[in-house]
């Protein structure tokens, strides 16, 4: 049985629809990013879990988005450039989406009522909120924006 997670599509920075289903069997680090923003060195650390664990079945899914302070203001060309000159990133990276409203992509949509934030909250605060998902396709955890990468570390390494 397919996980609804792995219904999901989504667009790839550099062009094509990538299927998540692709990524049935893998954890998955699912997190909202932005090129001019506070978090923005988290990059580093999302890049890091990925050369650490991705031999493992770790996929970092990357999806920029410019809903917060206007952050990520850029085109596609401008923020694979800017990610892979200021950061290595070498994990996947997604077309720019909305996370809130009326137009947030379904994915977002989904990860937001399968793992609400405090006090039952769906809707996403801020750039870098991060989405845990386990090889089987569930969210087993929401992360702050202030949640450095390195520290879900043992969360990741426990569903690996």
């Amino acid at each position: 049985m397919t996980a609804p997670i792995h219904e999901f599509t989504a667009e790839r920075l550099e062009g094509g629809v990538q299927s998540l289903g692709d990524y049935a069997g893998k954890v998955l680090l699912i997190v909202n990013t932005a090129s001019n923003c506070g978090f923005t060195p988290q990059y580093a650390g999302l890049e890091d879990l990925y050369q650490r664990y991705h031999d493992r079945g770790l996929e970092v899914l990357g999806f920029p988005c410019n809903q917060f302070g206007a952050q990520e203001p850029g085109d596609a060309g401008e923020i694979a450039s800017f990610c892979q000159r200021n950061y290595g990133v070498a994990f996947p990276m997604f077309a720019k989406i909305d996370v809130n409203g009326e137009h947030a992509h379904p994915l977002y949509q989904y990860l937001k009522k399968a793992a609400p934030g405090l006090l039952g909250s769906e809707a996403i605060k801020w750039n870098f909120t991060k989405f845990l998902v386990n090889r089987q396709g569930e969210v087993t955890e929401r992360y702050a924006s202030a949640t450095a990468p390195e520290s879900i570390a043992q969360d990741i390494e426990k569903l690996l």
